[in-house]
């Protein structure tokens, strides 16, 4: 075999021009966040690993503590606020957005918090590049705001500048749109797949097994709630007649609904075929219908799906711990997080680089310029006393 007879994969994303909105779609649906937001947070075990990522990279904020503090919109909002909210973009999405304001004279004012799975980018001009992003607040179409349901439309679509601070470039966006108060502002838009390319997300490799994972913790659910039971056909012979307050001959059952509700389990999951017998001499019996005992089976693929889990993540020291492969020491989780802090760099410089952009032209030009973010590190308690002086 080589690489021309190989069996191509499937693409990943599907990016299609859709015509109605000048927009190019994020997956054949448009929806592909929104779709991965819903299998991920199904797995424990992705979103155990996703919050590790999410954490890891938000690190212990700005090394620079007064810009960490510094407000930057009307709200109230810190530095330390939207670094948070961005990281989680970036470990979910491999991307993030922010929704950028001026004041009159072309400078940066404000800067909020854009939901990434909200975005969508127009099409291409014949230089390649990208002038406007979409953002809706369900492209689903299915939330409502004053009671008036959001329709993936025209109406409801904000149509955003990107993201460009010549002050010139700005000046001009305000009068055309007929002056300040009614200008929108920008949004940057950034991904870690390149310019104008939507991400695909660093454990997209394994949504299958992620999915695999949900699949798996439905099955041992189902197994408790049916009391481990299988599936089977109940033989007994018809109860004696009996007569009731009329006076009237009525049928009874040997075995009381009730009975056969209790043996199902308390979600009916067992299926119970129950047959009456005419002959006074067959005595009730079960006969289970031929199953195979898959306990085996579940246990090593529920063990294989979690490995390969955190090792996309990269988190295969942490899954070493947890499963007691290395132990337990201040020593082998201070190794732990040196590790993965090393494996989160490319994502916090990226960051860094587009706090840079963004702040560089904020309107109060003496704040710091240090943008760079506190790497994530394990303190024991013993580490803790020894830093509180005890």
């Amino acid at each position: 075999m080589n690489v021309k007879s190989a069996k191509k994969p499937q693409k990943r994303v599907d990016v299609n021009f859709q015509q109605r909105f000048k927009m190019q779609s994020y997956g054949a649906d448009n929806l592909y966040p929104q779709n991965i937001m819903a299998i991920t947070g199904a797995s424990g075990t992705a979103q155990l690993c996703l919050n590790r990522y999410e954490k890891f990279i938000e690190g212990y904020g700005f090394n620079n503590e007064y810009f960490s503090e510094m407000a930057v919109n009307r709200e109230g909002v810190t530095m330390d606020d939207l670094l948070h909210q961005v990281a989680g973009d970036v470990a979910h999405f491999g991307g993030f957005a922010l929704h950028v304001n001026y004041n009159v004279l072309g400078q940066i004012s404000e800067v909020n918090f854009m939901p990434f799975e909200q975005c969508r980018l127009e099409e291409t001009d014949d230089a390649g590049n990208v002038a406007h992003i979409l953002v809706h607040c369900d492209w689903r179409g299915d939330k409502t705001r004053n009671g008036q349901k959001q329709m993936v439309s025209e109406k409801f679509i904000g149509r955003f500048d990107v993201f460009n601070p010549d002050t010139d470039v700005v000046m001009r966006q305000i009068d055309a749109c007929g002056g300040i108060e009614n200008y929108k502002g920008q949004i940057l838009w950034l991904s870690l797949d390149g310019k104008n390319q939507y991400p695909v997300p660093l454990y997209d490799a394994v949504i299958t097994e992620i999915s695999t994972d949900e699949g798996l913790g439905n099955i041992k659910y189902r197994n408790v709630r049916n009391n481990f039971l299988v599936a089977c056909m109940l033989i007994a012979k018809k109860g004696a007649p009996r007569i009731n307050d009329n006076g009237e001959e009525e049928e009874r059952q040997m075995i009381a609904d009730e009975d056969l509700k209790e043996f199902q389990g308390d979600t009916k999951g067992s299926k119970i075929l129950y047959v009456e017998l005419e002959n006074d001499e067959d005595e009730p019996k079960v006969v289970p219908f031929p199953i195979r005992n898959f306990d085996k089976e579940f246990a090593t693929t529920d063990e294989s799906v979690i490995e390969r889990i955190y090792s996309q993540f990269h988190q295969e020291l942490f899954y070493s711990i947890r499963i007691g492969k290395l132990g337990f020491s201040g020593q082998v989780m201070q190794d732990a997080y040196e590790y993965y802090a090393g494996e989160v760099t490319t994502e916090q410089r990226f960051i860094e680089r587009a706090f840079t952009r963004v702040f560089g032209s904020w309107h109060d030009v003496a704040i710091p310029r240090d943008f760079s973010i506190k790497p994530m590190k394990y303190i024991s308690a013993e580490n803790n006393d020894k830093s509180n002086g005890e």
